[in-house]
């Protein structure tokens, strides 16, 4: 345990020593933040995160996470921040606690979790109250039911992820196909290491082409 708390020190004396990212919060302050990965309500079970962690991202991230918010606002609706960015350390934490086969990146493989470029955010919905409104599943749920695309049968579930996506991915985000909670800056390649980013951009270009194809479809069913 001390080891872990040296680490997440270590951790802290690094993000605040970030000059690339900004707090989502100090931009639109009215996001809701809840890193679960500061606490030991996530799947490693303990937190991988120091104390006073914010929720950080490159600033054109920031600036696409408000006009998502800003959308959601038309519906009575917002966005709660359960993940942005993670410490390639962190990552490598939570790679040894809970290794989840697809779902959880290696750091040391290709450009390891998009997270610890601070392009991805993980995100669900809140009312206007800042309560969490009901959603395929919890986060770090990792089951079918965490589809991009929900299988199931409760129409309001259904309303509330197609709002989320419409909202994500008109403001330049695509989602992951396992995780209908993980979104990513389209313009992702831009801020990864050229060598790295050709390796990720197939995969990521047919989930943006997904997204952005099923929020077009949600959002025509609407007009």
């Amino acid at each position: 345990m001390l080891a872990l708390g040296a680490l997440l020190s270590f951790f802290a004396q690094r993000v605040a020593a970030n000059p690339d990212f900004v707090d989502i919060k100090a931009v639109v302050p009215s996001i809701v933040i809840d890193l679960r990965y500061a606490t030991p309500d996530n799947v490693a079970g303990r937190p991988l995160y120091p104390d006073g962690m914010r929720a950080l991202v490159l600033p054109s991230v920031a600036q696409q996470l408000a006009g998502a918010q800003k959308f959601l606002y038309q519906y009575n609706y917002g966005l709660k921040i359960w993940d942005a960015y993670r410490p390639k350390q962190a990552q490598t934490l939570l790679w040894q606690l809970a290794r989840k086969g697809d779902y959880v990146a290696d750091p040391e493989s290709g450009v390891g979790s998009t997270h610890s470029w601070g392009v991805s955010v993980d995100a669900t919905l809140v009312d206007l109250f800042g309560h969490t409104v009901s959603m395929p599943t919890n986060f770090d749920e990792f089951t079918p039911a965490a589809m991009m695309h929900y299988q199931g049968t409760d129409p309001v579930v259904r309303s509330h992820l197609a709002l989320l996506q419409v909202a994500m991915a008109g403001n330049n985000f695509y989602g992951l196909r396992i995780e209908w909670w993980h979104f990513t800056t389209a313009d992702w390649k831009n801020y990864v290491p050229h060598r790295e980013a050709e390796d990720h951009q197939e995969k990521s270009k047919a989930d943006s082409e997904k997204l952005k194809a099923s929020a077009e479809k949600k959002q025509n069913s609407k007009t």
